[in-house]
């Protein structure tokens, strides 16, 4: 009986030691994921984030490798993919909004509206906000594509969405800014400006930012109010980027400048073939930024020296952006590329967001996800590597007791 019992008891060691590792073991995978993660810089809105800087700390390619491209059925103008928990969403001329994987380029789903779709989508707590040339602003379930609300304005929406605090903040060529309730799409207020609308507005300390034809307003944002507006010389295409202490911006002139953030001073400037248009975009001290000469560039943000260009097939007029070592940027080729290569462990299928139910004054963060497939993929391997060593274990301890005895 009592060699009896202390078999038993090294079995149960052997099955103990095996808990324990799996224990440890998934726990520090879990946690290692995790961490990897939360080292993602997504990019949920135009330009970045909610002052429209076009500033990521994300890596960024350092060569025009492409890691896919996907073809829609008409070109993409001027607008900017957001990219969240591994999905790209973006907009064109097809009428379409698409969700793409971001690693491989499938469809996840695409929505058709009334129109085009030339504006750049924001994504905030599992909804797309995103505007249409057939004049609404639509909420979409980011997870499925299927539409939530959609508001109609007087005309045509180019004017990327930003949302902050349960409030989606937009403007429309009715030369109307728009402030929408995020979660039932009602109006809480309108500011009719001197002209159409093109730029996205920023928000600030409770301030909303934005240009309208050849002035800027600064409006209050709880109650829309005008607490002061600027006359500039001319229309701004190109919205600017601005990384440590120096703005850069594209111009009509061909030329990409950078110029001091304090005194306006050139720094530096790369001429391009063609107009400028696109809304650079900074990460891992490089500019990337496309032309109406149909590349897209990727220029030392130190210096403006050329580290590597891309030919599509037509016009660069869209706005790139940087996400986990990858530039997205739509081409008036009627494509959607993406140059690099992922940098951290993600799914080539992306986590399904949860059902969306913003709430007011909700927090604007994007959460971050990993897909249940390579978590299941990876606790399966620990778990069977696990599973024979403590095996292992057992039967040694006991073949040695044996041995022994």
């Amino acid at each position: 009986m009592g060699a009896e019992k202390v078999i038993i008891n090294t079995k149960t060691t052997g099955i103990l030691i095996l808990i324990v590792i799996l224990e440890i073991g998934g726990y520090t995978v879990l946690q290692q994921v995790k961490a990897q993660e939360s080292t993602v810089n997504w990019s949920p809105m135009f330009h970045h984030d909610l002052a429209h800087t076009g500033y990521s700390t994300s890596t960024g390619p350092l060569t025009n490798q492409t890691l896919w491209s996907y073809p829609t059925d008409n070109s993409l103008e001027y607008l900017s993919p957001a990219v969240v928990n591994g999905v790209v969403y973006v907009g064109s001329d097809d009428h379409s909004v698409y969700a793409l994987d971001a690693a491989t380029g499938s469809k996840v789903w695409s929505y058709t509206t009334g129109d085009s779709v030339e504006c750049s989508p924001a994504v905030d707590n599992g909804v797309v906000y995103v505007g249409s040339n057939d004049n609404n602003v639509y909420a979409l379930n980011a997870s499925s594509g299927s539409k939530i609300w959609s508001y109609p304005t007087g005309k045509s929406v180019y004017s990327s969405p930003t949302v902050t605090n349960g409030v989606v903040y937009f403007g429309s060529d009715d030369g109307n800014v728009y402030a929408l309730n995020a979660e039932t799409g009602s109006k809480i207020w309108s500011y009719g400006t001197s002209g159409p609308m093109y730029s996205s507005p920023a928000v600030l300390n409770g301030v909303v930012y934005v240009a309208s034809g050849d002035n800027v307003y600064a409006l209050n944002a709880k109650s829309g109010s005008k607490i002061w507006n600027y006359s500039t010389n001319g229309n701004v295409e190109s919205s600017p980027a601005v990384a440590n202490g120096i703005v850069y911006i594209g111009s009509d002139d061909s030329n990409v400048y950078a110029l001091d953030a304090t005194t306006g001073s050139k720094i530096w400037s790369y001429t391009t073939g063609n107009s400028v248009d696109s809304s650079p975009f900074v990460a891992n001290g490089v500019v990337y930024v496309g032309s109406e000469d149909n590349y897209v560039y990727a220029l030392n943000a130190t210096t403006g020296s050329k580290i590597w260009s891309y030919a599509t097939g037509n016009e660069v007029e869209c706005s790139p952006v940087v996400v986990n070592g990858v530039v997205y940027v739509g081409s008036d080729d009627n494509n959607v590329y993406a140059f690099g290569s992922i940098a951290v462990l993600q799914s080539s299928s992306p986590l399904s967001s949860p059902s969306p139910s913003p709430s007011p004054f909700a927090s604007s963060t994007p959460s971050t996800s990993i897909s249940n497939g390579s978590l299941l993929i990876i606790i399966g391997a620990i778990m069977i590597a696990v599973v024979i060593i403590g095996l292992t274990i057992g039967f040694s301890m006991k073949r040695s007791y044996i041995k022994n005895h």
